[in-house]
């Protein structure tokens, strides 16, 4: 395998060069460097969304999620992904032009043209600083791990860690935005062939859909049911999964800006399609492999059952372009996760553009070390990480969308709603504070408040307008 493994890998390589040679920037600007132009189509916008949303979690997450979780995982993502899609497609159009006419250069910048204040902005990149940074460590930690795991004698997981986001700096800093669009594209094809490759490979060992949760039913009945063995997916798990997903085009701003710079109001409509296609389609293997696993190898740990599943259960070739695969997978998210934090403080930099992108990109190389560093040190659950960082983000959804769909410029209350937000899911997620209030979990709690806070900043806009 590690013969077939150099041999696919130089030519993954051989393709990214060549990828970041022709988008290459002779003279980088924010608009060309950060921005990819301001210009890009549904193809190129379908498949570099895709591979930014379906990252890592995807390949190795949600198999294991399945396994351990049931087919409750089905409603957490693929049915909360259909949800995300439609409200893209209804408001996406709406926030697209508004951003457009306010001379976007990311999302914290827009908070502060449409609020009036720095206040805003500040509270919008500290939210994505503060939650992107762990998501992208532990995509990067997983896979070094792994690569680790499947050639012990070759590097350590610093080492592997090292290599990955050396290439990510070096084809970032080299062809900005457009260059991670277009790897973004070959990564995503990538990601679901070798996906679709191995689900197919899981559901022939049964010979059926039918057979397969057959056999699950007889190893583990509840894995077929809601809130599964585990009590995870219980009705506010589920309802805020959905609000979490459904905000992220607004919220994260790897996505965000690919919905933004998108060149025509059709070409968004067709790349929100198109994602909700692929969203659905690239799920369905995880559950293949998920349900193979649960009646396999229903007691392994994570590493042990992925390293089955892709490696030691498939042909050679197959196993290789595997790892190709999970490498691709966590390169196509973290790259355009530490692009984005870039992308975020050069829009708060009231300076001379070249000044500004100098100070940009070396933030860019800032950001990258600080997710490897947090790679070497992290260990937590990569779907629940995932998750937290899916919500973590979200609670800044209403503020985002009351800056951006308001006819007038809005007061403090959303920002200071927000902060308040930010710190009480982050208290509770370290234990600090309750992680439920009454009979609710502090997630809805706070969107609820948050909720109210749109109330109320609707009023006193009526109120003032009166």
């Amino acid at each position: 395998m590690l013969t077939n493994f150099i041999i696919v890998g130089l030519v993954y390589l051989t393709i990214l060069i060549f990828l970041t040679r022709i988008t290459r920037l002779k003279k980088k600007t924010t608009s060309s460097y950060l921005l990819a132009g301001g210009n890009i189509g549904a193809v190129i916008g379908l498949f570099t969304t895709a591979a930014t949303l379906f990252s890592a979690f995807t390949v190795v997450g949600m198999p294991d999620f399945f396994r351990s979780q049931g087919v409750g995982a089905w409603i957490f993502l693929a049915v909360s992904d259909a949800m995300m899609v439609y409200v893209l497609i209804r408001i996406g159009e709406l926030v697209r032009r508004k951003a457009r006419g306010l001379n976007f250069q990311g999302m914290s910048g827009l908070m502060v043209s449409t609020y009036g204040t720095k206040f805003a902005g500040y509270v919008a990149f500290g939210g994505a600083l503060i939650f992107l940074v762990p998501y992208i460590a532990v995509q990067i930690s997983g896979i070094s791990i792994f690569l680790n795991a499947a050639f012990p004698d070759a590097f350590p997981v610093w080492v592997w860690s090292s290599i990955i986001v050396g290439i990510m700096i070096l084809y970032s800093e080299t062809g900005g935005l457009r260059a991670i669009m277009y790897n973004d594209t070959l990564q995503g094809v990538i990601l679901f062939v070798v996906i679709w490759i191995i689900g197919w490979n899981c559901l022939s060992h049964f010979g059926s859909i039918s057979s397969m949760f057959s056999k699950v039913e007889s190893v583990k009945a509840e894995l077929l049911s809601t809130p599964g063995p585990n009590g995870l997916f219980t009705s506010q798990f589920l309802i805020i999964s959905a609000i979490a997903i459904i905000f992220l085009p607004f919220t994260q701003p790897q996505i965000s800006t690919r919905v933004i710079i998108m060149k025509s109001s059709s070409a968004l409509r067709r790349m929100a399609i198109g994602l909700g296609i692929f969203a659905i389609l690239v799920i369905l293997p995880t559950m293949l492999m998920g349900m193979y696993g649960a009646v396999l190898y229903p007691n392994a740990s994570t590493q042990e059952f992925i390293g089955q599943v892709l490696l030691y259960d498939q042909a050679s070739g197959i196993a290789a372009l595997g790892l190709i695969g999970l490498i691709a997978a966590a390169i196509s998210t973290s790259d355009s996760q530490i692009f984005a934090l870039g992308t975020e403080l050069r829009s708060l930099l009231n300076l001379e553009d070249q000044k500004a992108l100098f100070i940009t990109r070396i933030f860019i190389v800032v950001f990258g070390v600080l997710a490897l560093v947090f790679s070497i040190i992290s260990s937590e659950h990569l779907v629940l990480l995932a998750r937290t960082s899916f919500a973590g983000t979200a609670m800044m959804g209403p503020m985002i969308l009351v800056g951006i769909l308001s006819s007038h410029k809005p007061s403090r209350l959303m920002p200071v709603l927000t902060v308040v937000a930010l710190m009480a899911f982050i208290l509770a997620k370290a234990g600090i504070i309750p992680a439920r209030i009454w009979i609710l979990d502090i997630e809805i709690f706070l969107f609820l408040s948050l909720s109210i806070g749109v109330l109320f900043e609707k009023r006193s806009a009526l109120l003032r307008r009166s």
